[in-house]
């Protein structure tokens, strides 16, 4: 272990309209974590949240990634897997969301 597990605040930056100046919106807990594998390979990983466990493991897939013996592993067995899920959970946003969709430009006036 280089560095970490450790838990810190970085500031999330916004901007109104998505193209407004940039403003300070507020502040982030983030995790973590700086590996050297007995190879020599140095992983870092970053998480969202509290949760240092996770911070650490994510460093430890960034420097398992790195090494060509191991590479096709980790995209196969936890990269691909991931983007699979997170694929299916932002269709199924996106389908609750079209569920209660208003057009209002097919609705119907009082006054006329």
């Amino acid at each position: 272990m280089l560095r970490g597990p450790e838990i810190g605040l970085v500031m999330v930056r916004g901007r109104i309209g998505g193209g407004g100046a940039p403003f300070n919106l507020g502040e982030a807990t983030v995790s973590r974590a700086t590996v050297r594998l007995d190879s020599g390979l140095v992983g870092h990983g970053h998480v969202l949240g509290a949760n240092l466990k996770r911070a650490k493991l994510a460093a430890i897939f960034d420097a398992l990634w790195q090494d060509e013996a191991h590479r096709e592993l980790v995209e196969t067995q936890l990269l691909g897997p991931t983007a699979t899920r997170i694929a299916e959970e932002k269709r199924k946003k996106s389908e609750e969301v079209a569920a209660t969709r208003v057009d209002f430009f097919t609705m119907v006036r009082g006054e006329d």
